[in-house]
């Protein structure tokens, strides 16, 4: 046989073994990709995304469009070969398994997790759309989480307003920490609250819940890698009740990342005209009831689905800026947004054709 020939049929031979080791050698790494973009003003599946009753609104033909990312499962054994397609391709990213699953998170557990943090991104989207828009929103600080085992379990439930923790008035869900941790474990501290059944009765009616009880409850010592401080095993948060009732109809999607074009879909729908001008604006990024945006996850795969729906615009997290200016597609203009007003602000410049003075992101911010 030639040398040539034996030389190519090595050589062959040689790719085959690897490429064939690589399929079995598996890798610790999971895989993002582009995910499905909803356009936050029309329909999905048949139903209006946006569904506001009790309140006029007003037609609103543009795109603001939510992003999605698609991840491989907690299960999936991604193997050498798949982490280097992934690493070359344009449209995946590849990155370490406990980045999307931390601390051995399942399915099960990563599922829940996404759903209760796409809840609480629809209820801030929502306050912040109508602070924006000055319409009153009543809320009020509640127990939003109970852990098991703890002090608290029992004695506290999850809806209950936290009206005063040892006699001092509670204005925001960080309240409630810092007085319970003015004192120290073993320490008693009292909760004035309403019960959940209370204010759920108050809500139904359409009234002002007004019994308090008084819960007190033994501190324990936190066993974080944090300082050791008292606590009583709740986790703080806000309810809130609108004054008409705005449903947002989107199944299958988690997470917070939601939460600003949600926003704006509401403004859209409660004001007249267009907000897009009919350019096609996607978008993504948490929003809280203050209307500041932040960050989110898989940046670059929202912006690469995003274009291949047809956007010309990108409302991105500034501190998501650097990353999606690394490998931007080519013809969407990423716009640097940091609340929800510069999101409104850039919007207002991409309808009357202003692009020159929109904030756009770059490599470095």
């Amino acid at each position: 046989m030639p040398r040539r020939t034996a030389t190519m049929l090595a050589s062959t031979l040689m790719l085959i073994a690897l490429l064939c080791a690589g399929v079995f050698i598996k890798v610790p790494y999971s895989e993002m990709s582009p995910g499905p973009t909803v356009n936050t003003l029309a329909e999905h599946d048949g139903e209006p995304v946006l569904q506001i009753s009790g309140r006029k609104t007003y037609p609103a033909t543009g795109h603001l469009n939510m992003t999605t990312v698609r991840v491989t499962s907690a299960e999936y054994n991604m193997n050498l070969v798949e982490a280097v397609y992934g690493w070359l391709a344009h449209d995946t990213k590849v990155v370490p398994h406990e980045a999307l699953y931390p601390d051995g998170k399942t399915e099960q557990q990563s599922t829940q997790e996404n759903a209760e943090e796409f809840t609480q991104s629809q209820e801030s989207a929502k306050v912040a759309a109508l602070k924006e828009l000055n319409i009153p929103v009543k809320s009020w600080v509640i127990v939003a989480t109970v852990l098991k085992g703890s002090p608290a379990e029992g004695r506290l439930h999850a809806g209950d307003v936290v009206k005063a923790v040892d006699g001092t008035a509670v204005k925001g869900p960080d309240d409630v920490a810092k007085l319970v941790t003015k004192h120290k474990p073993g320490q008693d501290v009292v909760f004035t609250i309403v019960p959940a059944k209370e204010q759920a009765a108050a809500e139904k009616a359409q009234k002002t819940a007004t019994r308090t009880e008084n819960v007190t409850i033994t501190t324990a010592a936190s066993h974080d890698d944090g300082r050791q401080r008292a606590i009583v095993g709740i986790s703080a948060g806000t309810d809130h009740t609108f004054p008409f009732t705005i449903d947002i109809k989107l199944a299958d999607v988690g997470g917070p990342s939601a939460g600003l074009m949600f926003a704006l879909g509401i403004v859209d729908k409660l004001t007249p005209g267009d907000l897009t001008g009919g350019k096609f604006v996607a978008g993504t990024g948490t929003i809280d009831d203050g209307g500041n945006v932040g960050p989110i996850g898989g940046v670059e795969m929202k912006t690469v689905g995003a274009r291949d729906k047809g956007a010309q615009y990108f409302l991105t997290p500034k501190d998501n800026c650097a990353a999606a200016a690394k490998d931007a597609p080519e013809g969407l203009t990423l716009v640097r947004v940091n609340t929800i007003d510069d999101a409104l602000n850039a919007l207002k410049d991409i309808r009357s054709g202003k692009t020159a003075a929109l904030p756009q992101c770059t490599t470095k911010g």
